[in-house]
């Protein structure tokens, strides 16, 4: 395996990119269906909780998920997390004047910092768990997740996957994403964004998720929407 990039380095390239994480028309463009998929999330999340009061978002980046859920829900409490400063104050910058609730920003990696159990109605995690490591990353960032959640809260996800065969993990990530990254600009910007996935990320397949989920102590899981390597989904506790 090609030795992944530390948090440091993941940081130090997130403080570099606080404008390109923040536009709301466009999402991350490098994501297939992003802005399609801010909006699922979050009229999904006003659908299900219309008197929502506790949100945490983990990798908030920019803040552009609660941003735009502000804008259907906005008396909610919102806790933001990132190991970007200068993200986190962006978010905060941008959220402060649409909720009514209270911003707190925390500095860190959701998996070691101090967050308060059974405590969020939702917890929104976008472009963020393909950072998590070996199996036993992924289970305890799971574990901690639910455990965070209240009675009957749910954890939202939008993010990178892989296929579980290789053969159609070539299809679809090598030969049709890196159609989809040579279109936005060239074929050296496919291998800029090939080479920061290679060393930054360790993604999971759709089907690893939803059965760890489920392993975890979720009660059901559902998927919102799969496009070749991205995918929405939701899980209930």
């Amino acid at each position: 395996m090609t030795e992944k990039s530390t948090l440091k380095e993941i940081e130090e390239r997130f403080d570099k990119d606080v404008s390109r994480f923040s536009n709301l028309d466009t999402g991350q463009q490098t994501t297939l269906d992003a802005l399609f998929n801010m909006e699922l999330i979050t009229d999904g999340i006003a659908a299900v909780y219309p008197d929502l009061k506790q949100v945490l978002d983990i990798g908030c980046g920019a803040g552009n998920y609660p941003v735009k859920l502000a804008h259907q829900v906005s008396n909610f409490d919102c806790t933001l997390v990132d190991l970007s400063q200068p993200m986190l104050d962006k978010a905060y910058e941008r959220l402060q004047g649409l909720t009514s609730g209270k911003v707190e920003i925390i500095k860190g990696d959701f998996r070691t910092v101090a967050l308060k159990e059974n405590s969020y109605d939702v917890i929104i995690a976008t472009a963020v768990l393909h950072h998590l490591r070996d199996d036993q990353d992924w289970e305890q960032a799971f574990e901690k997740l639910y455990r965070l959640l209240k009675k009957g809260g749910s954890l939202w996800i939008f993010d990178l996957v892989i296929q579980d065969h290789e053969a159609i993990q070539h299809l679809i990530y090598h030969q049709h994403y890196g159609a989809y990254l040579t279109n936005l600009k060239d074929e050296s910007y496919r291998d800029h964004v090939f080479n920061y996935i290679e060393h930054e990320d360790t993604p999971r397949s759709l089907t690893y998720q939803l059965n760890l989920l489920k392993t975890v102590g979720f009660n059901f899981v559902d998927v919102l929407h799969k496009k070749l390597n991205f995918a929405s989904f939701v899980a209930f506790k």
